[in-house]
């Protein structure tokens, strides 16, 4: 089984910050990048913020790339739905952070989640196709977000997700997960 982890300790790196009108608020936007030594590449994220989210204990989401769900409106997954659940509560609250990652497909890349999608037309769930494409079920690696977290001052979060691994990935970078929260978009018969 081929695993697409990213590694490397590197110091993580601000490299622009502007503000971002959305339908739920005008967030900050910080783009970060780390070089990853370990596969000679450099790894890119986005931090978007509202609020001041030291005032209390943040909401966070931690949301991994999906073109095909957030730009083209697959209704293969429920990732736009996720991220928008996650952009809406945070600005009921008033305050609260989302770390988008460049990790489509669950990690493989958007050529192998295509692959993928055709393995799924012959009766594969996802986690089947990335294992028939030689993938562990999911690839991605949260460790930048942590080193995000930490870089600017954020060590309690109340996590928007329905992943473990990324509680995980938090409590082993000494970010304390003190609330998980649901974050689930309406099913789709395509899913």
């Amino acid at each position: 089984i081929r695993t697409v982890g990213r590694s490397g300790p590197s110091r993580v790196v601000r490299v622009a910050s502007t503000r971002l009108p959305t339908m739920f608020g005008v967030f900050d936007l910080i783009g970060f990048e780390r070089a990853n030594a370990d596969q000679g590449e450099t790894e890119s994220a986005l931090l978007l913020t509202l609020g001041d989210p030291k005032n209390r204990v943040p909401l966070l989401r931690i949301h991994s790339q999906c073109l095909t769900g957030e730009a083209l409106g697959s209704l293969r997954c429920d990732c736009r739905g996720q991220l928008e659940l996650a952009m809406s509560a945070i600005a009921d609250e008033g305050s609260g952070l989302v770390i988008y990652e460049y990790q489509e497909g669950r990690g493989i890349g958007l050529m192998e989640k295509l692959k993928a999608y055709a393995l799924q037309d012959k009766g594969l769930d996802t986690i089947e196709a990335n294992e028939a494409l030689g993938f562990d079920a999911d690839c991605r690696d949260f460790s930048l977000a942590v080193a995000i977290l930490q870089e600017v001052g954020i060590d309690r979060v109340r996590l928007l997700s329905n992943n473990p691994q990324k509680i995980e990935a938090l409590t082993k970078g000494g970010i304390e997960v003190i609330e998980l929260i649901a974050c689930e978009a309406p099913p789709s018969p395509y899913a």
